[in-house]
């Protein structure tokens, strides 16, 4: 929470570690006094004097005993046109945990505090800079695990969500206008809606709000992206495919059953969505202690998962323990990857109940059908809502507004079909207003903007 508008606030804006640069950033009225204080110039430079959107070279004193601290640049960016709307100053120093902390803690003493999580973008927000949806997806930005989450996150920041939740806001401010013109002017003539035309613009903004909701899952995915479990008896080829999949050596390959005993986790990219792979344990009757510990952990990374790659070794038939293992994975969204299909035998034949679901015949020891599980993979999860769209909510928070936004606007269709007092429909309508402004910022509270920004980094 920012204790008063006149703070200034100051953070370590780059990662801690060795690196060539690193950054720390000052916001706030006093952000240029303070720098002037610390930072002196060969050429006599006064940073309270130089235009803004400038870099200056020069060296950190410590004011205390007038040592020099650091080889520096400095960028004075005056207010409004920054980040926060405040002043803002950046030193760039050379990155290193003493020498970063050791210019944070002069620059604190000078009068700064130390930024909490996310307030430099907290304060963007409160200072109209940015709405609160485009706050959240800098965090996204940040996270992005592939090209295409971070065009999305992009997309967010730059406001295209925003625009679409004003024109849902803009159009059911009209409605509701109108309506409430009518109850406080019943006599009087009114321009505007028939009936008719009521019920249709209500509709219209339910339908686009339907919209977005639909997008969410696969929005979600992008975000967040999707947990996915390898799952088979031992020795089947899971931690094979785990590397066909990443095209490195990430999990050890035997002939020797149970040699993967703990979950190895991996990222990959599948078409600019973001695959969590987990290899797990394979499922049979626990040998040694060890290798009951990571079947357990198998069982418990399937009941998290939201796609499961049931693994099955066409070089010999389906048997009890590969029975045992589907029975325990009927209800999730699975995929049926046939393996070794190089040296399938003939008697090789999949259930019933795995006959309609995907499957892909694959090598994975020589990465042959890998391409056409990727597809797959993608085609089973993805709806193609953000092609068609070219929008999608990536955020439970916004879902969560938007159902209780349709819900309100259900109510209030319901109540105008049915005659009820306009006061009614009214009301369902302004609460539908209210909830769609929570996704902007328009309506929101303390305890809502900190459990946001919470969640970013110290400098951001």
């Amino acid at each position: 929470m920012i204790s008063s508008e006149f703070d200034t606030i100051a953070a370590i804006s780059t990662p801690l570690g060795e690196g060539g640069i690193g950054i720390i950033r000052i916001s706030g009225r006093q952000a240029i006094s303070i720098a002037s204080k610390i930072f002196h110039s060969p050429k006599g430079i006064n940073l309270q004097n130089v235009k803004t959107h400038t870099i200056h070279y020069g060296f950190i004193i410590d004011p205390s005993t007038q040592e020099r601290v650091d080889e520096v640049l400095v960028t004075v960016m005056r207010a409004p046109n920054t980040y926060t709307r405040e002043d803002i100053v950046e030193i760039n120093c050379h990155a290193g945990y003493i020498t970063l902390k050791r210019i944070l803690d002069i620059v604190l003493y000078e009068g700064a505090r130390l930024a909490e999580p996310g307030e430099f973008t907290k304060r963007a927000f409160l200072r109209g800079r940015i709405d609160l949806s485009q706050a959240e997806s800098v965090i996204d930005l940040i996270r992005a695990k592939t090209e295409q989450a971070q065009k999305i996150a992009l997309e967010h920041l730059s406001g295209r969500l925003s625009i679409k939740i004003n024109e849902l806001r803009d159009a059911l401010m009209r409605v509701c206008a109108h309506i409430e013109a009518y109850i406080d002017f019943p006599e009087e003539d009114i321009d505007g809606f028939t009936e008719e035309e009521i019920i249709k613009e209500i509709t219209h903004i339910k339908d686009e709000i339907k919209k977005l909701i639909e997008g969410y899952e696969e929005g979600k995915i992008y975000r967040e992206g999707l947990t996915t479990a390898i799952v088979g008896k031992p020795n089947v080829g899971k931690s094979s495919l785990l590397n066909a999949l990443l095209m490195k050596d990430r999990a050890i390959v035997t002939e020797v059953p149970g040699t993967t005993r703990d979950i190895i986790e991996e990222y990959v990219n599948i078409k600019g969505m973001p695959l969590k792979i987990v290899d797990t344990a394979g499922i049979r009757q626990a040998h040694d202690l060890v290798e009951a510990e990571g079947i357990k952990r198998t069982l418990r990374a399937v009941e998290l998962a939201e796609l499961v790659l049931l693994v099955l070794d066409a070089s010999r038939p389906i048997d009890s323990l590969d029975e045992e293992i589907i029975s325990r994975i009927t209800q999730k969204r699975l995929i049926v990857v046939i393996n070794k299909k190089d040296i399938k035998n003939k008697e090789f034949q999949l259930p019933d109940f795995l006959k309609n679901k995907p499957t892909v015949e694959i090598s994975a020891l020589k990465g042959e059908g890998i391409e056409e599980l990727k597809e797959l993979i993608f085609k089973t999860t993805i709806s193609g809502k953000y092609e068609q769209e070219g929008l999608v909510v990536t955020k439970l928070r916004h879902k969560l507004a938007l159902d209780s936004a349709l819900c309100a606007l259900e109510n209030a269709l319901q109540s105008f079909k049915n005659k009820e007092p306009l006061e009614i429909t009214a009301m369902f309508l302004r609460e539908a207003l209210g909830f769609l402004g929570q996704i902007i910022g328009v309506v929101t509270t303390e305890e809502i903007l900190n459990l946001i920004f919470s969640e970013f980094c110290i400098g951001k």
